[in-house]
């Protein structure tokens, strides 16, 4: 499973130099609510629940992730939300006592990546099959019946490279293999390497994701118009 520690101490400024919008992110959120109880899968440094948090005061939010680095910085950036808890998890050791009435990941484990009018694929942060399958199922046991598990939408990745805010360079290299694709991150500052990760992604189409999905009880929920930040599941 991806472990960003490599990145960490640089994740902040890479994310907030135009690679996400978080406003936008949590609009979605809301678009889909209201929801009591979440939980988000992945949730880095914290930025989405942080803008969650203060627009939604009173929603109690659990945000697991795996790498520690990340989320030593999430807990200094939501100590003033107390109704935010943090926990260092595996999702596919999830050990989470909690039931949740929504759970979404926005590039966390889990996401859907859209290329023009081809079906989605879903991309998964975990390489291995059957840990997959495993995740997933522990995922599943904590969403409650009616409740809903919202999935990000991104655009084709591609390599490239952009200078972000501290005046570093950004670049990203993306190589293909038999279940997924290579991402290789780097950050550059004056033609040297400050920062480099490299995580292995699998990928499913989306047939095989519905049916994945579909096993655990959870049904698409289509969306009118623009499918904005989110594809929707319903679990029955």
């Amino acid at each position: 499973m991806g472990d960003y520690t490599n990145m960490s101490s640089y994740y902040d400024v890479i994310m907030t130099s135009g690679y996400y919008d978080y406003a936008q992110i949590v609009d979605d959120l809301t678009r889909h609510g209201p929801f009591t109880n979440i939980l988000e899968i992945g949730c880095g440094t914290g930025l989405i629940l942080e803008e969650f948090g203060r627009r939604h005061s009173s929603a109690r939010i659990t945000g697991i992730d795996l790498t520690e680095a990340m989320l030593q910085l999430a807990r200094k950036r939501l100590a003033k939300f107390p109704t935010i808890t943090l926990a260092t998890q595996n999702v596919v050791e999830l050990s989470l006592t909690e039931n949740y009435d929504a759970a979404f990941s926005y590039g966390g484990v889990w996401y859907f990546v859209i290329d023009g009018d081809k079906e989605p694929f879903m991309v998964s942060h975990i390489s291995g099959e059957a840990d997959n399958l495993i995740g997933l199922k522990k995922l599943a046991d904590r969403i409650t019946s009616g409740g809903t598990l919202l999935l990000g939408i991104q655009g084709p990745h591609f390599n490239y490279e952009k200078p972000i805010s501290n005046g570093m360079t950004y670049a990203q290299e993306v190589a293909p293999h038999d279940y997924g694709f290579t991402k290789h991150y780097y950050l550059i500052d004056e033609g040297r390497k400050v920062m480099a990760q490299t995580i292995d992604y699998r990928t499913y189409s989306w047939e095989r994701t519905l049916g994945m999905l579909g096993d655990l009880g959870f049904t698409f929920i289509p969306q009118s118009g623009d499918a904005g930040k989110f594809l929707a599941f319903r679990k029955a």
